[in-house]
């Protein structure tokens, strides 16, 4: 009798809720109560931690903005502990870009605050399914290795399995033509539910991009690949899906084709147009009015200067500075916002890359001498290709680069600026897949290695005895990032504190990404 009561208590759903906010904890636990469900509750992330070490849980709602330990690294950590607990991201208006990435690492769903108890039961609802069909494969795998079972019969339970998941499902061989697909796969990409496999999968998916990586994926290109890369596809009824593919791998390690599986984040993309628009019309009201504020307080410093005291001088001054920054700030927002909706300023044309980084370092030699700094530049003896982007968005993003560089080297540092062929030969100059790299070196500061993971994220800045004293808006390098991802290049770094940091920008010569 006791073995059978244990057998019970391990097949129950145990749900973890992990919430700073009371309320939203004891409403969580009353409405997964009527369920049938076991509730646990936490209301720091060490504190959910220590209790998985203690106890099994199945499920795990996870808020992102807690106090101490951010939701992130909560989630990291459970995915060490156990990458079978369904995490279900509990997620404000300022966090829906943390929720797609955790997404994109691997939780299974989210739920946007404040939500009502139907939400949260179809939520819940779903991730018990998953798992109820995660144990039954579980048992029927148990079942084949015991028994010699119809193998007929066991392919026909695990088609029904993938005929009910709630995402799509889609399994191509090594030529690229689809073999099996569920249900789900066709709702999402709106095709007939009598649709038959055997076409390739250009023939069910018109986009290019799509269809190449499953190309990759079932042609093995990603078999000794950690990391296969998952791709947003965006439908023509403004509706949203989050591809994630698998190669399938054979008894003699051949690559057999690929499994894709199609997540709906259609409320997700649509919460993050919404936090878009608002922060561009929160900037919009902002500036007219932060602008008068700063013109008028310039004029009273260069009108009535003498009839102020030496501290209400100062006093006005640093009101001044204040609300510079803050304009810049606003000025770097719409840029983002601009950015995200994918308008990069204007029209593309050729732009020579030499010419443009010269008369920035030009510009900035300035600024460059104020503290007694060497900022040199290097371009090779041939000519290098164009580059067909917005000049603009290419000037934001070497201006940002080099600007960064001098304020974070000391007084009297190097900055080098150098352009030149990615390809390692001459002899690729004339291939059609040239890329131009741009490095900007400087002998500066240098970033931490415990930061260089945050450096492309709004609003940080590495602050410490060298560096607290330099003004900025920790929307520079986020821009930056934003500018290269969207003509199709690369960005990274390298840096040792102490001794310096190197960005280099890749961007494919000729047309721009669109």
């Amino acid at each position: 009798m006791k073995k059978k009561d244990s057998a019970n208590r391990d097949d129950a759903i145990r749900i973890l809720v992990v919430d700073d906010e009371e309320s939203i904890r004891e409403g969580s636990e009353r409405i997964l109560r009527r369920m049938g469900c076991e509730v646990l509750k936490a209301s720091r992330g060490d504190e959910a931690l220590g209790l998985l070490e203690k106890e099994k849980v199945s499920i795990i709602l996870l808020d992102l903005k807690m106090p101490g330990m951010e939701g992130m690294e909560v989630f990291r950590h459970i995915q060490e502990i156990d990458e079978t607990i369904l995490v279900i991201i509990i997620t404000g208006f300022a966090t829906v870009e943390t929720a797609i990435e955790a997404m994109k690492q691997g939780a299974y769903d989210f739920i946007p605050k404040p939500f009502e108890p139907d939400h949260l039961r179809i939520v819940v609802g779903r991730a018990r399914e998953k798992i109820r069909l995660t144990r039954e494969t579980e048992k029927l795998e148990q079942e084949r290795r015991k028994t010699l079972l119809d193998l007929d019969t066991e392919k026909s339970r695990i088609r029904t399995i993938i005929e009910y998941l709630p995402n799509g499902v889609v399994v191509t061989n090594a030529q690229g033509r689809v073999v099996l697909m569920n249900p789900a796969f066709l709702r999402h990409i709106g095709a007939s539910p009598s649709r038959l496999p055997g076409d390739r999968i250009e023939a069910y998916v018109a986009d290019d991009a799509f269809c190449k990586l499953v190309m990759e994926i079932s042609q093995g290109s990603h078999t000794d690949s950690e990391e296969i890369p998952t791709y947003e596809l965006a439908l023509s009824d403004k509706k949203y899906l989050l591809a994630r593919g698998r190669p399938v791998i054979g008894e003699d390690e051949e690559c057999l084709g690929a499994v894709i599986n199609l997540a709906d984040i259609t409320a997700m993309k649509v919460l993050d147009q919404l936090k878009s628009e608002f922060v561009a019309k929160v900037s919009h009201e902002l500036r007219s009015p932060l602008s008068t504020i700063h013109e008028q307080l310039a004029l009273v410093l260069s009108d009535v200067v003498e009839e102020f005291s030496e501290r209400d001088q100062h006093l006005l001054s640093r009101a001044k500075e204040k609300t510079r920054g803050l304009i810049s700030v606003i000025g770097d927002l719409l840029d983002l916002s601009r950015i995200e909706s994918g308008v990069v300023a204007q029209e593309p044309e050729p732009v020579r890359i030499d010419d443009l980084l010269k008369n920035i370092v030009e510009f900035l030699s300035a600024r460059a001498d104020a503290k007694e700094q060497t900022l040199t530049s290097e371009f090779p003896e041939y000519p290098l290709p164009c580059i067909t982007a917005d000049p603009i968005a290419l000037e934001s993003i070497f201006g940002n680069l080099i600007a960064n560089a001098i304020n974070y080297t000391q007084n009297g540092g190097k900055i080098h600026v150098k352009a030149d062929l990615a390809e390692a030969s001459l002899a690729d100059m004339s291939a059609t897949d040239q890329r131009v790299r741009v490095q900007v070196a400087d002998n500066g500061f240098g970033i931490d290695p415990k930061h260089q993971e945050k450096i492309f994220e709004r609003f940080f800045r590495v602050k410490n005895e060298k560096t607290r004293y330099i003004t900025g808006t920790g929307l520079g390098l986020p821009i930056v990032k934003g500018l290269v991802d969207s003509l199709g290049g690369v960005i990274s770094l390298e840096s040792e504190p102490g001794k310096g940091t190197t960005f280099t920008v890749i961007l494919p010569a000729g047309a721009s990404k669109k």
